[in-house]
């Protein structure tokens, strides 16, 4: 029978992985919000923002799939923690104004780092994955 804690950690994964879905597939590959085009624009150029937002979004999907595998799962959620907060400070500094809630989507993005680091490393009782260089 599993614990609690483990429905907590798989629905947390689960809700994790889809923000990155929704986030790739809906917001910047199918382009339903133009506001992420925008923000690539401004920090990239205009030129390429189109391929550049697919391939962001992309890359997305891919980490919700990457999530939802469970491997690796510990680089996975250093590897998410690095990004929402190279992201998000860019775009702090270089597109605030695009922002859906401008500077204060720092915030919102310190807790979504919270909510990865408190879901792999305090809620997932997995044996740890270590590389395997033996």
């Amino acid at each position: 029978m599993r614990k609690p804690q483990n429905y907590l950690n798989t629905t947390l994964t689960i809700a994790i992985a889809l923000v990155w879905f929704v986030n790739g597939l809906y917001c910047k590959v199918l382009n339903q919000v133009p506001r992420h085009q925008q923000i690539v624009s401004e920090i990239l150029g205009e030129s390429y923002s189109s391929l550049f937002t697919k391939i962001i979004g992309t890359s997305e999907i891919l980490m919700a799939i990457w999530i939802v595998t469970r491997i690796r799962s510990r680089f996975c959620a250093i590897f998410q923690m690095v990004i929402v907060a190279t992201m998000n400070i860019m775009e702090f500094m270089l597109a605030p104004d695009l922002l859906l809630f401008g500077r204060f989507n720092i915030i919102f993005a310190t807790l979504f780092i919270c909510v990865i680091y408190a879901n792999e490393f305090l809620l997932n009782k997995s044996k740890p994955d270590y590389t395997t260089s033996h």
